[in-house]
Parts: structure tokens; C-alpha cells; sequence
């Protein structure tokens, strides 16, 4: 069966291998994508997903959405970790294509109420498009078919802080309006993204497999490995964003429990995922188990079909 699948993203090293993976795999039909800031400023973040989906050839919509978090002044983007750019060493380069006159959020409610139940929305940046969303309109809560988010870290500790992972971390307000919605919720955090690597190697096998798109996501690994390397991480580079993407069409290869969260807003602790058993809000479906090997290879072996 085919995910239909909107990709909410900063593009970003591991979004740029999230969306060019989502093009590869006949499971996923990607009806557009949704920028936010996060890795890089919004405007760089809706450059590189236009470049990204022309480099794959796919013909779908992209719509800029939000600047800024919620509540909250904007991070600097993560320059150390994706470059200037977003993609490493490698300059930017102007698409041929323009963003949609809609919003992220607009577009995001627009085509989950005109394909009930069907949509996959999965987020791979900042929540804030998603609380818009639900703020512009609250029955995408029932219109959408599910909401699965690379975000978190619920038994495990976080990488942009000791506590929090750094896309709940860019906006938490964001996430816990997300959380609270209601809506099917897939959280595929760091409890299972960390136990996923990549060394140069892998790297070295997607260019083999796809020359042309696999050659760019070799390019842009290295920066990526090299930033590992520079925080003491030499086993390679997590497939953080990657995972959410096949968390969303082939969730075999994940094992979950229902958790109730809370959300730190602010402070020391800003960005954790806390397990709120007690808590009045509805359980989110947090991956804690992975079958890493399988997931690294299909992320490996199905850049064959996109080149």
C-alpha cells in the first residue's frame, strides 16, 4: 500500500537524505513538502527542498512555512552541523522552480481535508507548521491519517542538550500543542535514530547504488561525518530524519508503547520529552525498538530505483 506522504523539513544534511530516500521508495507518494527553520533559515529551507525534489524529479508543491518558533526568539541555524547552506561544502544553487502562494500551514490543512484519511504527515524539522496548522484549522486533526515526527528523546538523553532533542528543543510550545491535538501520533526519536549508523562506507555503497543522487548524498555525508567526529562520535552518522521517513511506510521494522508527554518549555531542561503517565493529555506512539540492520539497508539499497 502507498503512504501518501507530505515531508515537513529544514533541509539539512539528513533532511536532503530523508526526501531524496521518500523519492526512492515506490511505498511513498510524496504529495509536497512543507519548509520550516531549523537547520537553516526558512528561506534557505524552501530553496533546497525545491532543488531537492528537482534533482529526484519529482513534481510536487512546496510551501514555506514558518520563520520562527511560536513564542520563543530563533536559534541561530546549525551551521556546524549542516553548513551554511544546508548541505555541507556544497554552494547554493537557485531551483528552477517557486514555492506555492499557500503557506505551510494552509497547505498542510488544505490537502489533508481534500484527501481524508489519506495523508501521512511527517515531520522532520520544527513543529511549528504543524501547531499553525491545527491553530488555522483544528479538524485536520481528523482529517489527516496520521502525524509521524523525527523528534524526542523519551528513555534515552538528548543531543542538542544533555535533555532535549533539537527539533522539539527549536520550538516546545510548538510540540506540545502538537502532542495535545488529538491526532495519530508516531514520535521516532532518539530512543531508535542513535542506534541507527552510518559510517563513511555506507556512504560510499549509495553512490555505488545510485551514481548521480547517491554521488550528492555521499558529497554531503562528509561534512556530516565530520561534525560527529568533531563531538567524538566516530562510528558514523545517525539516520535521524531518514528513520522517521520509514518509520511512516514500513513501520514493521519499529516496535512502540503509548506514552503520555509533557513537554518542557523552558529553562535548563527546555525541550524534553517527558513521560507523564498521570498526565491529561492523549498518548503519542513513541518508537522505542528498531530493527536497525534492516532499516540501514533499505535506506542503502532503494537510492537503486531513484537514479
Amino acid at each position: 500500500m502507498t503512504t501518501r506522504m507530505i515531508i515537513d523539513t529544514d533541509p539539512g544534511i539528513d533532511d536532503a537524505m530523508a526526501i531524496h530516500y521518500a523519492a526512492a521508495d515506490p511505498a511513498i507518494e510524496i504529495l509536497g513538502l512543507t519548509t520550516v527553520f531549523g537547520n537553516v533559515f526558512v528561506e534557505q529551507a524552501t530553496r533546497n527542498a525545491l532543488r531537492l525534489l528537482e534533482m529526484a524529479g519529482i513534481d510536487a508543491p512546496v510551501a514555506e512555512g514558518a520563520a520562527k518558533p511560536l513564542a520563543m526568539p530563533l536559534s541561530p541555524p546549525s551551521h556546524r552541523v549542516h553548513g551554511d547552506e544546508g548541505f555541507g561544502d556544497i554552494p547554493a544553487a537557485e531551483p528552477r522552480g517557486k514555492a506555492v502562494a499557500q503557506s505551510a500551514a494552509e497547505f498542510l490543512v488544505q490537502t489533508c481535508a481534500d484527501n481524508p484519511g489519506e495523508v501521512v504527515i511527517c515531520a522532520i524539522g520544527p513543529l511549528t507548521n504543524l501547531a499553525l496548522a491545527l491553530r488555522l484549522d483544528p479538524s485536520i486533526a481528523q482529517t489527516v491519517k496520521k502525524v509521524v515526527i523525527m523528534g524526542g528523546a523519551v528513555e534515552t538523553a538528548g543531543n542538542i542538550t544533555p535533555h532535549a532533542e533539537a527539533n522539539i528543543y527549536h520550538d516546545p510550545h510548538a510540540a506540545a500543542e502538537v502532542f495535545a491535538a488529538g491526532w495519530p501520533v508516531v514520535l521516532v526519536g532518539l530512543d531508535v535514530t542513535h542506534e541507527i549508523t552510518c559510517p563513511a562506507s555506507d556512504f560510499d555503497l549509495v553512490r555505488e547504488n545510485a551514481p548521480r543522487i547517491g554521488g550528492f548524498i555521499k558529497d554531503i555525508s562528509e561534512f556530516y561525518l565530520r561534525f560527529y567526529e568533531s563531538v567524538g562520535k566516530f562510528g558514523g552518522c545517525s539516520l535521524h530524519d531518514p528513520a522517521a521517513v520509514i518509520a511512516a511506510a514500513h513501520p514493521q521494522y519499529f516496535t512502540t508503547k503509548n506514552v503520555q508527554l509533557t513537554v518542557v518549555a523552558s529553562g535548563e531542561a527546555q525541550g524534553q520529552t517527558v513521560a507523564s503517565p498521570a498526565a491529561d493529555s492523549p498518548a503519542v506512539e513513541v518508537c522505542l525498538g528498531v530493527e536497525a540492520a534492516a532499516v540501514k539497508a533499505l535506506f542503502i539499497n532503494q537510492f537503486k530505483l531513484l537514479d
